[in-house]
């Protein structure tokens, strides 16, 4: 069941705002939001667990985050979020080196590979935090490009560090046919859409009147 909006008067300090993330892309994003906030980096444990779909590790993951940054900074709003790769429902990790990379990009090229991006918004202000939760789906085309040129991207990139081996928000886009998602943000790594919906439920202004 979806929270039910804060009320706040022009009298009431607005939230602390924090990022439960330590990735430089989730900060960026936030950040065109031009609101203030913190970031925190939650220690957790991002194994998924046995038999569960992609989108309940996404969204549990997500949610563990905000938590874990929340019992630290009571009464915060925290913004989590997780993402989970999958290629015929198998789930696609972070590849960690070259190798592990090229052998992601050969298998995913000329296939679909659907991204669930978590997003979670705990609102700590009312005692008993309650969580909004959305699981944004982009499906991403990868071009059926030959190893040299997937081999050529990655040591240019080095994109080691993201699911599917392929930064969209830089050279990787070379590499990708097609994008389709309801929140082009999503698959960068946090779904502005959806969070400004979040936010303004939780009381949050943009705008001065």
């Amino acid at each position: 069941m979806p929270a039910q909006p804060t009320a706040m008067t022009p009298s009431t300090p607005p939230p602390r705002l924090i990022l439960a993330s330590s990735s430089s892309y989730r900060k960026e994003l936030l950040s065109r939001l031009r609101l203030p906030f913190e970031v925190a980096a939650p220690d957790i444990d991002e194994s998924p667990l046995p038999r569960e779909t992609p989108s309940a590790t996404a969204l549990r993951l997500a949610q563990a985050k905000a938590a874990a940054i929340l019992a630290r900074h009571p009464g915060s709003l925290v913004i989590g979020s997780d993402q989970v790769a999958t290629l015929d429902e198998v789930q696609i990790g972070k590849p960690g080196d070259h190798a592990n990379a090229l052998r992601q990009l050969q298998t995913m090229r000329g296939r679909r590979v659907v991204f669930h991006t978590a997003l979670c918004l705990l609102d700590g202000r009312a005692g008993a935090p309650a969580a909004q939760l959305e699981d944004i789906q982009t499906v991403v085309t990868v071009r059926d490009l030959p190893d040299a040129e997937l081999d050529a991207y990655l040591r240019l990139e080095q994109p080691y560090d993201c699911a599917g081996s392929a930064k969209n928000e830089g050279l990787g886009i070379a590499i990708l046919e097609k994008i389709e998602s309801t929140d082009p943000t999503a698959l960068t790594g946090l779904p502005l859409i959806a969070l400004t919906g979040m936010l303004r439920r939780a009381g949050v202004a943009f705008f001065s009147a």
